[in-house]
């Protein structure tokens, strides 16, 4: 029987993290007082981020200088852990266009297109669909819109419902396609399999057999996207307001 890669760890725990406006603002690096508390942390438990962006966001948010993303977390899971990595080496991954197909892919993509583009909110950028491996992220104002452009819209969606109207639509016109809409973040939502939801990474650590798994996470309300990992019977959750209450939360729980 081979030991566990985590022997070295006082408490058989996982702690699992969201990154926007948990570990840090929405799209910006980690600060270096959270880097240092994870460091911390990590030699007490075993730590991981699981998030619904790409590989290459979430390393771009948690590398530290001379550290890559995957050398400073246990577990990383983009993507809700569908791209997803245990102490440096990657997990089996899955693929939202096989379980599609073209053909549907298609129709809801031009169905999204044709909605934006009928959509009249303040301002619109670019990159309104990103296509990614385990789900399409969908923006109304566009990817490429700056961090003030970004502050704005998630005020003006707050009253609008912008976001959620659209989310609502798609759900009904695409009722039999088995996805699930889930909005996260500032400025979008994103779209997966159902059950490819953050509680997909649980799978990835199931044979660990943790004594307990924790989930930080910002967006834990019914809609949100940290909502079913928070929910999930399997972890202890803990809704946060941000990167400063997420410090104050694990001080006091690990130190």
């Amino acid at each position: 029987m081979s030991s566990s890669p985590f022997a070295d760890r006082p408490q058989k725990k996982l702690v699992l993290f969201d990154i926007d406006n948990t570990l840090s603002l929405a799209r910006q690096p980690a600060s270096r007082e959270m880097t240092e508390l994870l460091r911390e942390l990590r030699k007490k438990v075993i730590i991981g981020v699981v998030s619904g962006s790409d590989f290459v966001k979430v390393s771009e948010q948690l590398s530290v200088p001379g550290s890559s993303v995957i050398e400073s977390f246990d577990y990383v899971f983009a993507e809700n852990g569908l791209t997803a990595y245990k102490m440096g080496k990657s997990l089996p991954s899955q693929s939202f266009i096989k379980f599609l197909g073209e053909e549907k892919y298609k129709k809801l993509v031009n169905f999204i297109l044709h909605y934006i583009a009928d959509l009249d909110i303040p301002i619109k950028r670019g990159t309104f669909i990103e296509f990614r491996n385990g789900m399409i992220n969908v923006s109304p104002i566009g990817r490429n819109a700056t961090t003030a452009e970004r502050n704005e819209f998630q005020a003006y969606d707050k009253e609008a419902g912008v976001r959620l109207a659209f989310a609502n639509i798609l759900h009904e016109k695409f009722a039999d396609y088995g996805l699930t809409f889930s909005i996260g973040g500032q400025i979008s939502f994103d779209i997966f399999p159902d059950g490819w939801d953050k509680t997909y990474c649980l799978r990835h650590v199931e044979d660990e057999r943790f004594e307990e798994v924790h989930f930080f996470g910002d967006r834990t309300q019914k809609g949100g996207n940290d909502y079913e990992l928070f929910e999930d019977p399997r972890t202890v959750g803990h809704t946060v307001l941000d990167p400063e209450d997420t410090l104050r939360i694990v001080k006091e729980m690990f130190f």
